[in-house]
């Protein structure tokens, strides 16, 4: 499964990945401190415990243990579809029948339901992790955790990772953590290291960490189980540790200055994933080149500063990349792939027709510019994922969108004749937003349903510090009714509107009225389950099915 498995080489640092996340291809965050690390001519290896968790926890036999003598019915074949299940999602077959993809993800959901942990408040699917009695925003939770006083339904698995650590003999372990279902299980499995291999030093680093910096460095805030967290990029932190010391460094680390985007996927087989086809993520930019609509984190509080790849090496280095790991299948990752990087792809369309790839763009102006479409399509762009999140446009410039609905309608329309399938994001429940403002968005989605691949609607989190914060009345927030919250760690802000139109009326109006219109429920019922996006350009040439 890990090529790291059977090299037991001293390294200065083990790199790990925690669950859990969608398993469908590797962490490109591991890959690229991995190839930086070496690059430095440090020795360091990594393992994607996400996906060795996953297909451990898959196994019939394990399921048949967890499950019991006496599984019902549904579970019990659920077991038993399990390893046939499977391998038809890591296979081309997964894709070329929507109907068994889903009951394949079904079977396997349903497996994964046998593991609800000792006191069975624990549930695990193939897109989250959670923990009922625990939460990933409590220090005393995580701490509990770290010390062995309470546990998840990972511990069986991290117990076998140990030895593999130790046969490693690292200086450091460093967890990369980027989402919120990996918090608890990273804090157990950091705890157990230091518990079972005390000469071992722990890093926490990854999103989650640099989301909680400022809440950290506010309450003076340390976690027992790591020796040092990372914030922001950790390719010169990293490497600063681990050539120059521990003692040199405070235990919050922070270093802007070296930003890669190369990664090594030597330590992750990409047939591993579950995915009907190899899938090989890459980033042209780190961080957000627009940062400013209000409800995003990345205006408040960025985890990366902004850098973009050099766009006239853009283009070979993709084909470069594709080489070395013989796959044609590319997500890149950005949070909005910048226009002139889609322009140099357009422009070399020919050189890049045997790929497939989906990303991130924006609503931008330049996807109306005469043959860009097409010549994207010719380079193998298969899905865009939009961000278009109201069909008011009041919403949209009080979120500071940058966007104007007339361009979207035509660059929806523009895609579709381009044969581009859309993954477009809706966000209800805005600060201000009102009734008149989510009825316009259900009449902009009908009026282009025709010209929508795929749909994803969401009931808006507001981040902790976000500018609308600052300045409630504007926002229409009840700043009178602003709780302190009771998770320190939490990264959004519970908040009442001044109008009575909030995420409970947002939500209703989700049910009753959005997925009530059989255009809007037709769109959203073709989206993979699950997986969602992650799968999605594999259905995007017959989208009816």
């Amino acid at each position: 499964m890990n090529p790291d498995r059977s090299d037991s080489a001293p390294v200065d640092v083990l790199l790990l990945h925690p669950p859990a996340v969608k398993p469908a291809e590797p962490p490109l965050g591991l890959g690229v401190l991995l190839h930086h690390l070496k690059g430095q001519g440090i020795a360091a290896a990594a393992i994607d415990a996400n996906i060795e968790a996953y297909l451990t926890l898959l196994d019939p036999a394990r399921l048949q243990e967890a499950a019991g003598r006496a599984p019902g019915k549904a579970l019990q074949r659920a077991i038993k579809h399990a390893q046939a299940s499977l391998d038809l999602l890591r296979s081309p077959a997964g894709a070329r029948s929507f109907a068994r993809y889903g009951t394949a993800v079904h079977h396997l959901n349903l497996a994964l339901s046998a593991y609800g942990g000792q006191s069975g408040n624990e549930r695990l699917t193939l897109g989250d992790y959670r923990h009922e009695g625990l939460s990933e925003y409590s220090p005393r939770d995580l701490e509990a955790l770290a010390a062995g006083e309470a546990s998840t339904l990972f511990a069986p698995y991290f117990q076998g990772l140990l030895p593999r650590i130790a046969a490693r003999n690292p200086r450091w372990v460093a967890l990369s953590v980027n989402y919120r279902h990996q918090v608890l299980p990273a804090f157990e499995l950091a705890g157990m290291i230091k518990r079972h291999l005390p000469g071992v030093r722990v890093a926490g680093g990854g999103g989650m960490f640099t989301s909680w910096k400022p809440f950290l460095r506010e309450a003076g805030l340390r976690f027992s189980a790591f020796d040092r967290l990372v914030f922001g990029p950790g390719e010169a932190s990293l490497s600063a540790l681990l050539t120059e010391g521990a003692s040199e460094h405070p235990y919050a680390l922070e270093e802007a200055s070296t930003i890669e985007f190369t990664p090594d996927y030597g330590f992750a087989p990409l047939a591993d994933y579950l995915s009907p086809r190899p899938v090989l993520p890459l980033a042209a930019s780190r961080g957000c080149y627009w940062q400013k609509c209000l409800f995003c984190p990345e205006a408040s509080s960025p985890t990366h500063p902004y850098a973009a790849v050099n766009a006239e090496a853009f283009v070979p280095w993709l084909l470069a990349q594709s080489a070395r790991y013989g796959a044609d299948h590319i997500h890149l990752t950005d949070n909005a792939i910048p226009p002139r990087l889609l322009q140099a792809m357009a422009d070399r369309a020919t050189d890049l027709a045997p790929l497939r790839w989906h990303g991130f763009v924006r609503f931008e102006k330049i996807l109306l510019r005469e043959g860009l479409a097409d010549a994207l399509a010719a380079s193998g762009c298969r899905m865009l994922q939009l961000g278009l999140e109201s069909g008011s446009q009041t919403v949209l410039d009080r979120l500071g969108k940058g966007t104007r609905l007339s361009d979207v309608s035509a660059i929806l329309n523009t895609l579709k004749r381009a044969g581009i399938a859309t993954y477009v994001y809706i966000m209800l429940g805005t600060p201000g937003e009102t009734r008149e403002d989510a009825e316009a968005t259900l009449r902009f989605l009908e009026a282009h349903a025709e010209a929508i691949t795929f749909l994803n609607i969401a009931i808006m989190n507001l981040p902790r510090r976000s500018e609308m914060l600052e300045r409630p009345a504007d926002f229409g927030i009840d700043d009178s009714c602003l709780p302190d919250g009771d998770e320190p760690l939490g990264l959004y802000e519970r908040f009442s509107p001044s109008s009575g139109w909030g995420r409970g009326e947002a939500r209703r109006f989700l049910s009753q009225r959005l997925m009530a219109s059989p255009a809007i429920r037709a769109i959203v019922n073709r989206t993979p389950p699950l997986f969602t996006s992650s799968h999605a350009f594999f259905f995007s040439s017959f989208p009816s099915t």
